[in-house]
Parts: structure tokens; C-alpha cells; sequence
């Protein structure tokens, strides 16, 4: 092939060798794999072509492959290959997130499993340990993700712990907080228990428990009463002990039923604490008593309440410690004996917070009642422990000020979400969105570049001599104890990746620090002699911040883009470029949602289903290509996915068909083409499937640009299977001989090739493997060029091979419909009502001479006639006889259209006509039953309001294939005329 890349001695492939007659996936997927990464070929020779970016979101360093990484990886490596392909310095940046909690506790674990625990060494030993882990069994991720076929360049492959990477976490940190935007302050978090540290939202799972409500009543104090007498309120909830720790009761400013008592007190039993009445709108006078208990130290809403009504965070009550166990409160009035209590039940405790406050209400006669009640509780996602609203003093980001720049720039569309429907919700989130807390309480992460003196005051430096700078003095700092959220590191990952805040960071500075045992960094992920430097590269030491920021597209899924994608487009804004113009700051130009992967039924996966379905086991089965594919042409613009084997199958039959259509190739002499444009061609099949590739490669560069991989799945699949497999090869039978075997071989040698190409990026090793395989070429697939046809549609061709295709489908069809053997010959002949245009009947004669051999092997015709007329191509001899030679009987007829022509195959001792239409009458008059008892079992709201919705799916599924049985049945029947 022309204009191509220049080969090279450590990228020229191996000569062609005879495909084996079974395709098997497993004998090519490795292979192909390590000699990709061994040449270098994820980053090929391109220092004057346009840079294509994509970063891939970082897997946790404890993950392994599952089910979404596949739909995420696959679509961010078919842009990474097709923009390669395009001639672009496309980088595809992996790495991987060094996941502070799931970390610390995957070692904490492997400890306890030996009798061994953390608080048995020192900070620094601890985490020694865990770099220990990581050295043998993290980023076992990478291998797998090798198994699918990510084109990532390894040897950039970044970690959010790399020294470079700390650096930038650093320098952000300290310069929010001199901006005022990062500070200390004392909120409610999401505390974990069990882990022992505050947790983001997206750690958290809601989940529905079977519980309690209890209705307290609240006596008045100084001998107040409500409006109706009563000396008391009732108050509810789901959290009895939370009173010990209460600071106020809520009423609706509008409920008349409490306005005398508002600004009075009760006297909260067991404590005696005297709290307010106040009033707030969070008190529903619709709901229970209308008077709500508020704990502001431990209920989110309660805190808000509790500000609003003047009290500070400071002097909110916190009743419990980090394990979730009572601690006396500032005023001193817990009772010393719930001191120490854990809050609710747990497993070898006879007594818990919960279960003596409950009593003790019951013997003062303060218990109204007991109503059972499904409650939302917040679970741990990892640790399981439900998570306790805990006031403590945590590090905040204000994020309403950095969200703005982020909004203004999707608004502007310097950032484009796609699809659109998601901005909507982004907004939303955006304009409320609330201080992040990046503060967590482990040992395993970036520590907070934080010091205090024995007052408390803060000093903010990037290390101990500049806060001691800070200081002044020589008194004595301790270091906050606290490292910073995952979330937080990860937000700087368009920039970080690439050297910043180092602008001037290369190929080589970023690799070395790489290698450098002293980083930490996965050295077995390339060994020295297989790193490629800046030269090897051609890009001339250049930046690559300068080179690939902004990166060109973002691939997630929609359930992280609060937590992950906002949080890099506010932090690129504010840290990248300034004084630039929006587009030059923006993390990346390209925001893809894509949906879940689900269950076959729909459901959503999980462990505990038991539903989770294991994308190894997939390749295992059938390949890495299949899968690819099938996550390709199911991916329709964030759509949820469906898991479906019988696809997968499909896709994997769509292999071996690609392959059996090579080993075909090969064995009539059809090789490797030596031409990017399409060849000279002058028989009308060549003519038509120039054309077809054409129309193909402009199908696909249209639905990649607009990020529909389901369009360009299909449109290389239709091409390929469907008209260069089951037509074209099928077409060109017995036409390699001769004075045009030449050209046939070449356009099927050519169409053959910008298959392989187009197909690549879906489906990478079955097509390098065919590549390497139809000649010697001079380089690999990867590094080959993207079609340029340099050629149009052929409209005369187009319109006379899709009419022999039409023509063939539509007699094959019609013969299956009424049973004729599939070794029976027939006639057929142009009905009378076509021929009287005296301009048909020739143009049609001559198609079936010229398609006579086709006609005759594909379509199994004999003779073809024109009705009304001595004319008839006797097509196994393919020549044009006149007169009557043969006559065509009278008899019963089957009946076809094509192009608006009629036509009619005579039956005449060919089938049994009678037999065959009480045959096909019995049939419909069956599966209209079926249909219309469908039909109306879906007509009935009984079933589909109460039936489970797999069977209703189930129902209308059935209610579909009955309906198309019947029509095609009616059709066969009207085909009988």
C-alpha cells in the first residue's frame, strides 16, 4: 500500500504465512499484544502530526477488571486507534489511582490474617508495607487490561503517589488555601466507623432496613402548656440515643397549634438538658406531631437547622468518638453509665446506647408508641458499617467558587458533554453544589501540607522548613495527622500526568521518574531498555503539558461525574493556563457519559445478586475482539448496556466469518494491496464495491466524530459481513480468471485491506493478524494508514448489482417460503405488465447476461424469459436464444418484485401447489392466534401493572415474533398468488 509510513527495521512484520483453517482467539491475542508494546507502537515516529489525548480514569491500584472497565476501556482505545490510524500522535495515558482506603484496608486486612495490625508500627513502617504490596500485587489491572487490547503508552503509565504526581498535589493544595478557597472548619461528615475516617457521598450506599419509629414525648418546662392543654410535645424518630445529645425542638412557624409554647423550653428526659422550642421550615406541620427533635451534632438537616437558629459548630453537641461509642458531651449531663455504649446493637454487647435510652423512656411513662418502618440508611460501601453523621474538624474546599468557571465553560461549550441530556443535571448539581471535604484519616495518601503550634494556629507550606519559615520562631509544629481524599488528587489528572507543575516536563523526565526505584512507581510495567526517550519519539523535547493539554476527550461513566470529572474541570480551570482563553484551560474539550453495564434482565450488578459478570471469563469465551465489538455496537449514547452471550456469540461468528473470508482470499491468490486509493476498475461488482467502501469510511468518520460507536460498529460490521462476505466474495466466484482476473484481484485485495483498517480499532487482533498474514508488509496494522478511497459512489454500478442482489435475495426467499428443495432448479420469467416499456425488458436482458453465472449458481435459476415474448437467456450457457426453444407452462407461479419489476417463477412440477398453500394457511392461521392472544394479555393493565416486569418483557417479546411469523406468512401466501 502508497503513502504509508516509512517502514523500519524494529516495525517490519514477519512474511505472510497460511492462515489455519479454525480461528481461535487465544493463539493470537498475546502474541499480538506483547509485540505491539515490545516495538513501541502505542506511540509511533510522529513529532510533526497533530496530538490526539485521551487519559484513562485511573483504576484503583487494589481493582481488578470488571465489566464497566471493559465498556470504558474499549471505547477509549477505538478514538485512541482510529485517530492513530488518521495519522495523529495519539497518547493514550494509563495509570492508576492509589485508592487511600481501599489500600489501606486490602494490607490491614493481610495483616490481621497473620495476627498482625497497624497501631504495631509506625506511620512510615505502615506505609513501607503498603508500597511492599503494591511492588507484588498491585496494579494487577494492568495485565488484564493488556488481555483486552489498550493501546496505552505503559511506559507514561502515571500513579497518584509518583513523586512528581505528590509535587502537584502539593503546590494545589498550598495555593488554594492562600487563595482562601481551602480551609479548616468543624461540619458534619460522613463517618465511617469501621474505617475510622470521613467518606465522600459516592462512598456511601443507601439502602432500605426494616426499623423503627418511636414517638417520645418531650415534657414542657416552667409549667407551659400547649394550646390544647398538654404539658408535653411529642417528638419521632429513628434514632432514639441521638437525644441524649439533642439541642433543640422544631415547629413550623405557621402551626397554630405550637405558636404559645415557641421560644419556651423542655426539659429533655435523661439528660435534664433544658432546650429550645424554636422555629424552622424543616418542621412539617403535615407530618406526625408536627414538632421535630434536632440534634444538629449528627443529622445533616439538624445541622443546618442548628445554624440557622444561631447555634455554632463549635458549641454543637457530639456524643459519639470515632468507634461510634458514647462520650460525655460538653455540658456533662450524659449519664456516666452510657458512657462507652456503643450506639445500637452489636454482635457481643449486652447493652447498646439505643436499647437504654428506649427503656429508660418506657419506665418514665414517655413512650407514646412504636410504629415498624423501612428506613434509607447509609451504609459504607466498603466497610459496611452504617455511616454516622459525626461532627469533627475536616479540610474544605470551597467548590461553589471553583464550580463557576466550570459551568460558564460547558455553557460556552468550551467543554461538551455529551450526550446533552446529562447537562441538565450537571447544572443542577453545579449551581448547589456544597464545601468538599477532602480531609481523611488514614495513614495510606497524600499527607496534608499542614502544621500547628500548641494554640492550634495553622501554618500551610509545601514542606516542614517553609512552614517553619512561616512560623517565625522556633516553636514546636506537629504535622496534620490527616491525608487528603482520593478524589482530590485524582481531579488534577489531565495535568499531573503530564509533568505539571514542571511546564517544561518530556517524554524523558516523566518516564525516568518512572523507573526511579525512589518514586515508588510500578517498575513492571517497563524495564529501562524497553523505555523509548524523547528522540526515539521525534518530539524533539518537547512539553508534553504544551504538546497534550488540554487532552481531547474524557470517557466516564455518568455515576462519577460529580465526584471525578466536575472536580478536574473546575481544578484545570483554575490551576492550567491562566490568562488564557477558556479553550486553553479546560481540562479536556470532550465530556462522553456512557451508561451501566447490566444484567440480562436489567437489573443493576452486584456482588450480592450474584449478577456480576467477569469480562475475562468473556475473553476466555470469546474473545477479546468480540467483546470489544459488542460493547462498541450496543454503546448508544449513554444508554444502558444489556449483557446478551447470544451478541457476544454473534460477534464471535462475525470473526470467523472474517477470517474464512481471508483464508479465501489467500487461496485465489488475493494478497496484501499496494495501494491507499482504490484500483482502476471497469466490472460493474468491482465498481460496486469501491463505492461501498467509500460510502463506509465516510459512515464511520461521521459517526466518530459525533461519538456514536454503536453507528460505526454497524456500519462496519453491515459492510463487511453483509456486503463484502456474503456478496462480493460470493460475486466474484470463477472470476479470477481470464482478462479480468487481474482487477478482481486487486479491488478484493484493496476492499479486503481498508476492511482490516476500519475494522482495527473495534476488533485489533483478529485484524492485525490478517494484515500480517495476506503478504509481506513493511508495517503493522496499527501504524497503517486510514482509508482515503479517492473515489466515489458509482451510481450505474450501485444500481445494477444491488438489483442482482435484490434479485437473488428475493428468489431465494420466495423458494424457501413455499418449501422448493434447495437442489431444484427453476425458470423465471418478466411478467407481461414489466415488458411493455419497451426500454425495460432490454436493460433487464442484459443484466442477466452479463450476471448469468451468478444468477445461475446463486439463485439456482435455469432459464430466464420475458413473458409475451420469444426472448430467454438460457443462463448455464449463458448465451441469448430466440424463438420458442423452450416454452414455460401455465401452471401455478410464485411470485417476486425487484425494483418495481414483477416476475413469476412457475411451479409446475416443482412443488405440490395446493399442499403447500393449506401448509402455509395452517401455519398463519396459528401464529395469529398466538399474536392476537398476546396482544391482548398486553391490552390488559392487570398483567402489566402486576405481572414482574421480566415477564411482561418476556410477553412482548413473544407478541413480536409472533407478528413478524405471520406476516411473513401472509407474504408467502400472497407470493402463491
Amino acid at each position: 500500500m502508497t503513502d504509508t509510513p516509512a517502514p523500519s527495521p524494529e516495525t517490519a512484520t514477519t512474511p505472510a504465512g497460511e492462515l489455519p483453517k479454525t480461528f481461535d482467539p487465544r493463539t493470537i491475542e498475546a502474541r499480538w499484544a506483547a509485540h505491539w508494546e515490545a516495538e513501541g507502537l502505542f506511540r509511533p515516529h510522529r513529532p510533526d502530526a497533530e496530538p490526539f489525548t485521551i487519559m484513562l480514569p485511573p483504576p484503583n491500584v487494589t481493582g481488578s477488571l470488571h465489566i464497566g472497565h471493559a465498556l470504558d476501556h474499549t471505547l477509549m482505545d477505538i478514538l485512541t486507534r482510529y485517530e492513530r490510524l488518521r495519522g495523529k500522535d495519539a497518547l493514550f495515558m494509563p495509570g492508576m489511582d492509589h485508592a487511600g482506603i481501599a489500600t489501606q484496608m486490602v494490607v490491614e486486612r493481610q495483616m490481621a490474617a497473620i495476627g498482625d495490625k497497624r497501631t504495631n508500627y509506625s506511620r512510615d513502617d505502615f506505609i513501607k508495607k503498603i508500597w511492599e504490596w503494591k511492588a507484588t500485587s498491585g496494579g494487577q489491572i494492568n495485565n488484564q487490561m493488556r488481555r483486552m487490547g489498550q493501546s496505552v503508552d505503559w511506559s507514561l503509565a502515571a500513579f497518584t503517589m509518583d513523586e512528581h504526581f505528590t509535587k502537584a498535589v502539593v503546590k494545589v493544595f498550598v495555593q488554594l488555601y492562600n487563595e482562601g478557597l481551602l480551609y479548616r472548619d468543624k461540619r458534619l461528615v460522613n463517618w465511617d466507623p469501621g474505617l475510622k475516617t470521613a467518606i465522600s457521598d459516592l462512598e456511601v450506599e443507601t439502602r432500605e432496613i426494616n426499623g423503627k419509629f418511636w414517638h417520645f414525648l418531650y415534657p414542657l418546662a416552667d409549667g407551659v402548656t400547649t394550646a390544647d392543654g398538654k404539658d408535653y410535645v411529642i417528638v419521632a424518630t429513628t434514632r432514639p440515643e441521638t437525644m441524649l445529645a439533642d439541642m433543640a425542638v422544631a415547629v413550623n412557624a405557621s402551626d397554630a397549634r405550637y405558636t404559645s409554647i415557641v421560644g419556651q423550653f423542655v426539659t429533655l428526659p435523661i439528660t435534664g438538658r433544658r432546650i429550645p422550642i424554636i422555629t424552622d421550615d424543616h418542621a412539617d406541620p403535615e407530618l406526625g406531631s408536627g414538632a421535630v427533635k434536632i440534634t444538629p451534632g449528627h443529622d445533616f438537616n439538624d445541622f443546618e437547622v442548628g445554624r440557622r437558629a444561631g447555634i455554632e459548630a463549635r458549641d454543637m453537641l457530639n456524643m459519639f468518638d470515632g468507634d461510634a461509642r458514647v462520650v460525655q458531651v460538653n455540658d456533662g449531663l450524659i449519664p456516666d453509665d452510657y458512657i462507652g455504649q456503643y450506639r445500637f446493637g452489636i454482635e457481643g454487647e449486652p447493652t447498646n446506647a439505643r436499647k437504654m435510652v428506649v427503656e429508660a423512656m418506657e419506665s418514665l411513662g414517655l413512650l407514646d408508641r412504636v410504629e415498624d418502618r423501612v428506613i434509607q440508611t447509609p451504609f459504607g460501601d466498603r466497610s459496611g458499617q452504617i455511616i454516622e453523621p459525626w461532627l469533627t474538624d475536616q479540610w474544605y474546599v470551597d467548590a461553589k467558587t471553583l464550580a463557576q468557571p466550570a459551568i460558564d465553560a460547558v455553557k460556552s461549550g468550551a467543554i461538551d458533554i455529551v450526550p446533552k441530556t446529562w447537562e441538565k443535571t450537571y447544572f443542577n448539581w453545579m449551581d448547589n453544589i456544597q464545601p468538599w471535604c477532602v480531609s481523611r484519616q488514614l495513614w495510606w495518601g497524600h499527607r496534608i501540607p499542614a502544621w500547628f503550634d500548641a494554640d492550634g494556629q495553622i501554618f500551610v507550606a509545601e514542606d516542614d522548613a517553609g512552614a517553619r519559615a512561616l512560623a517565625g520562631d522556633d516553636r514546636v509544629l506537629t504535622r496534620d495527622e490527616d491525608v487528603l481524599d482520593t478524589w482530590f488528587s485524582s481531579a488534577l489528572w489531565p495535568f499531573a500526568t503530564l509533568g505539571w507543575p514542571e511546564e517544561d516536563a518530556t517524554v524523558t523526565t516523566i518516564r525516568h521518574a518512572g523507573l526511579d526505584p525512589a518514586s515508588h512507581a510500578d517498575t513492571s510495567v517497563n524495564t529501562p531498555d524497553q523505555v523509548r526517550g524523547d528522540e526515539d519519539l521525534g518530539v524533539s523535547k518537547q512539553s508534553l503539558l504544551a504538546r497534550h493539554y488540554p487532552n481531547d476527550v474524557l470517557i466516564s461513566g455518568f455515576d462519577i461525574l460529580f465526584f471525578w470529572d466536575a472536580r478536574m474541570m473546575m481544578q484545570g480551570l483554575h490551576f492550567m493556563n491562566p490568562g488564557e482563553p477558556v479553550e486553553r484551560r479546560v481540562p479536556f474539550k470532550t465530556l462522553y457519559l456512557h451508561g451501566l453495564v447490566r444484567a440480562p434482565d436489567g437489573a443493576k450488578m452486584s456482588k450480592s445478586k450474584g449478577n456480576v459478570v467477569d469480562p475475562l471469563g468473556l475473553i476466555d469465551q470469546y474473545g477479546a475482539d468480540a467483546l470489544r465489538f459488542f460493547m462498541a455496537a450496543m454503546e448508544s449514547q449513554g444508554r444502558d448496556i444489556k449483557m446478551d452471550d447470544a451478541r457476544l456469540e454473534g460477534y464471535r461468528n462475525f470473526a470467523t466469518k472474517l477470517w474464512n473470508a481471508a483464508r479465501f482470499a489467500q487461496a485465489n491468490g488475493i494478497g496484501a494491496s499496494a495501494t491507499l486509493a482504490a484500483p482502476p476498475a471497469t466490472l460493474p461488482v468491482n465498481r460496486w464495491i469501491i463505492g461501498e467502501v467509500a460510502s463506509t469510511v465516510a459512515a464511520m468518520d461521521s459517526a466518530l466524530a459525533n461519538l456514536r460507536f454503536d453507528d460505526a460498529a454497524n456500519a462496519i460490521l453491515h459492510f463487511t459481513r453483509d456486503q463484502f462476505c456474503d456478496w462480493y466474495l460470493e460475486l466474484i466466484k470463477g472470476q479470477m480468471d481470464g482478462d479480468d482476473g487481474g482487477e478482481t484481484r486487486a479491488v478484493a485485495a484493496w476492499a479486503l485491506d481498508q476492511i482490516l483498517v476500519m475494522l482495527h480499532p473495534f476488533m485489533p487482533f483478529i485484524t492485525e493478524e490478517l494484515w500480517s498474514a495476506s503478504g509481506t508488509r513493511p508495517y503493522n496494522l496499527i501504524v497503517a494508514k486510514w482509508p482515503k478511497p479517492r473515489a466515489s459512489v458509482d451510481a450505474a454500478a450501485t444500481a445494477e448489482v444491488n438489483w442482482l442482489i435484490s434479485l437473488v435475495s428475493e428468489i431465494r426467499s420466495a423458494r424457501s417460503a413455499v418449501n422448493i428443495p434447495s437442489n431444484a432448479r427453476t425458470d423465471i420469467v418478466l411478467s407481461a405488465e414489466s415488458t411493455d416499456d419497451d426500454s425495460v425488458a432490454p436493460v433487464i436482458i442484459d443484466r442477466f447476461i452479463t450476471h448469468a453465472k451468478a444468477i445461475y449458481r446463486l439463485a439456482r435459476v435455469n432459464i430466464f424469459a420475458c413473458s409475451g415474448s420469444e426472448m430467454m437467456v438460457e443462463l448455464d450457457e449463458t448465451r441469448l436464444r430466440a424463438g420458442a426453444a423452450r416454452l414455460i407452462g401455465d401452471g401455478p407461479n410464485l411470485q417476486i418484485v425487484v425494483d418495481g419489476h414483477g416476475y413469476f417463477i412457475p411451479l409446475q412440477g416443482v412443488v405440490d401447489f395446493d399442499a403447500e398453500r393449506a401448509r402455509l394457511t395452517k401455519a398463519l392461521e396459528a401464529a395469529v392466534k398466538d399474536r392476537d392472544g398476546l396482544a391482548a394479555r398486553l391490552g390488559n393493565a392487570a398483567f402489566t401493572d402486576r405481572a414482574k416486569p421480566e415477564a411482561v418483557a418476556k410477553a412482548r417479546e413473544d407478541h413480536a415474533a409472533r407478528a413478524a411469523e405471520a406476516a411473513r406468512l401472509e407474504e408467502a401466501l400472497a407470493r402463491l398468488g
